[in-house]
């Protein structure tokens, strides 16, 4: 697979590239662009292809061995062979539907998987400026500007957890059971992949998804909550792995370690 020195060289390069792309939605956001619907009915924008063209040059230029599974050429048909089990898992624009509706809470996410994990990840949120980065057993940190802080995830006081839970995308009566059950007494509701950077830098205790998602959603934020002291696991415990078939997840949650 590959050594976590090796990773932790890789670190400047990938935050570079997923502040470029960030960089690329931000003139589109601006003067806005239309939403198409993908054949699964997902959106799509001009938004998410500018992004992904820019993540694809970037990280084909940092490490020109590791192959790149990016959602939209999935989308388009064409998934490289990643079955030596490195490879880049992108995510190009994730909350497309809160870039049309112009919350602001969208991100670009990147994760670097190493046999069934997530080893590096990062995650730019473009219209806040802020870029988060971390794998287990490398750290994880924020930066705004010049501004870069290490983060962690805060030890959850017992009882009065607050979870993250999705501004678009609602899991109904099960998700809230799993809170109540977990002790939760306040929910934050946020956009896009940025909720794992929140989570890590101890804005919230615990997420639960039992909607639909996909690898690209959390690849680069599994890694920078699991550098950040926190698990993401299934619904049983299990720390949540990459290269499934479609490349789909099970129902997940986010816990402190």
């Amino acid at each position: 697979m590959i050594d976590l020195e090796t990773v932790r060289g890789l670190i400047p390069g990938l935050e570079r590239i997923v502040t470029e792309a960030g960089d690329a939605i931000l003139p589109l956001y601006a003067s806005g662009c239309t939403m198409t619907q993908k054949g699964d009915g997902s959106p799509v924008t001009e938004a998410d292809h500018a992004a992904e063209a820019v993540l694809l040059a970037g990280l084909e230029a940092l490490t020109p061995h590791i192959p790149i599974v990016s959602e939209e050429q999935v989308a388009a048909g064409f998934c490289p062979d990643c079955s030596g089990g490195l490879w880049w898992c992108v995510d190009p624009l994730d909350g497309t539907k809160e870039f049309v509706n112009r919350t602001g809470e969208f991100a670009v996410s990147v994760g670097l998987i190493s046999g069934l994990y997530p080893v590096l990840g990062a995650l730019r949120v473009p219209v806040q400026g802020i870029t988060y980065s971390g794998g287990l057993g490398l750290g994880a940190w924020k930066q705004v500007g010049d501004d870069r802080q290490p983060i962690h995830m805060r030890a959850a006081p017992a009882g009065a957890l607050v979870a993250m839970i999705s501004r678009s995308h609602r899991d109904g009566a099960a998700a809230d059971v799993a809170l109540a059950e977990h002790g939760v007494t306040k929910q934050v509701s946020c956009g896009s992949a940025w909720k794992f950077g929140l989570l890590a830098e101890g804005a919230a205790d615990i997420m639960i998804r039992y909607g639909r998602t996909c690898e690209w959603d959390t690849a680069g934020g599994q890694a920078i909550i699991e550098g950040a002291g926190g698990r993401v696991t299934d619904l049983g415990g299990t720390r949540l792995a990459y290269g499934k078939p479609e490349f789909g997840n099970s129902p997940f949650q986010v816990l402190a370690g």
